[in-house]
C-alpha cells in the first residue's frame, strides 16, 4: 500500500505548507515538462534539482506552490523538497529581479575592487544585499568565488560573466539592464532573463538564436596554465591600474579585453 506525500508528511510530524494551486493550464504544461525531466533519471528523486529550476522558471522564484508541485511529482514530502530548496543559493525564495547582478566580494575580487563596486551599486540602485529595484529589473547581491579570479573583479548577471569591472562600468551595466538596452557578457552567449536562465538550467534547450554558436569557452587568461603545461608559449598579460576611467568609455561588456 502506498501513501501520498501528504500522508508521509503527517506521519513524520512535518506540517504541510499551505499553497495555492497552479492554474490548470500551467499545471498541465509543468507536468509535461516535469515528466520529461524525470525520465532522464533512473531514480526519480534525482530529478529534484532540475525540477526546482523548472518551477523557478515559472514564477521567478521557488514558491510554496512550486515546492508542493515538486513533492507531488517525485513522491517526496514538502519538508524534503524545502530542505533542498533552502540549501542551495541558486534557488530564490522570494520575488526577485529579471537580472540577478552578483558582485564577487571574495578575496581576490575584493582587493581588486569588488568591494568598491558592490558599495557603488548599492548606492546607485538604492538597494541592499539581496534586494530588488522598484522596477523589478535588478536584484543585487554579493557572491562568493565563481572561479574567474584571473579576470577580477568579476560581476555576474544571471550567471554570465562580466570581467575586469570597475565601479563606473558596473553602473553602466545596471543602467543598460534597467533601460532594456542590449548587454553582451564578456564571455558566453547573449544575456537572457532569470526565468529563461532557470529553464535552461532545468535541462531544456536554449532557444535563443545563435546561443549554441556563441557559447564559447574559457578566456585566454584561464588557458595560460594549460598552454604552459603543454609546453606552449603563453604571452604575459599586463593589467593596468583601473584609475580615472573616461566617462566616454564603452558600455560594460563591450570593451575589448586588455592585453588581447
Amino acid at each position: 500500500m502506498t501513501t501520498s506525500s501528504s500522508e508521509r508528511g503527517i506521519s513524520l510530524g512535518m506540517p504541510e505548507l499551505p499553497a495555492p494551486a497552479y492554474p490548470d493550464d500551467v499545471r498541465a504544461r509543468l507536468e509535461a515538462d516535469a515528466r520529461e525531466v524525470i525520465a532522464r533519471y533512473p531514480d526519480s528523486r534525482s530529478a529534484l534539482l532540475p525540477l526546482l529550476h523548472l518551477v523557478q522558471s515559472e514564477e521567478g522564484h521557488v514558491t510554496r506552490t512550486g515546492m508542493r508541485f515538486c513533492a507531488e511529482m517525485l513522491g517526496l514530502t514538502t519538508a524534503e523538497v524545502t530542505a533542498v530548496a533552502t540549501f542551495y543559493s541558486m534557488y530564490r525564495r522570494r520575488p526577485s529581479g529579471d537580472y540577478q547582478v552578483g558582485v564577487c566580494t571574495n578575496t581576490l575580487c575584493a582587493v581588486m575592487g569588488g568591494d568598491a563596486i558592490f558599495e557603488t551599486l548599492q548606492e546607485h540602485l538604492g538597494v541592499g544585499n539581496g534586494e530588488t529595484t522598484g522596477d523589478g529589473k535588478v536584484t543585487l547581491e554579493h557572491i562568493e568565488c565563481n572561479a574567474a579570479c584571473d579576470y577580477a573583479p568579476v560581476v555576474m548577471v544571471n550567471w554570465e560573466f562580466f570581467d575586469n569591472q570597475t565601479p563606473a562600468s558596473a553602473k553602466r551595466l545596471v543602467d543598460d539592464l534597467r533601460a532594456g538596452r542590449p548587454v553582451q557578457p564578456t564571455r558566453g552567449a547573449r544575456l537572457c532573463t532569470f526565468k529563461e536562465t532557470a529553464r535552461i538550467l532545468a535541462g531544456f534547450p536554449d532557444e535563443r538564436p545563435g546561443a549554441v554558436e556563441e557559447g564559447g569557452s574559457a578566456g585566454p587568461a584561464s588557458l595560460v596554465g594549460l598552454r604552459l603545461a603543454k609546453g606552449e608559449d603563453a604571452t604575459a598579460r599586463v593589467v593596468h591600474p583601473r584609475v580615472q576611467e573616461s566617462p566616454d568609455a564603452p558600455s560594460a561588456g563591450q570593451a575589448e579585453e586588455e592585453g588581447e
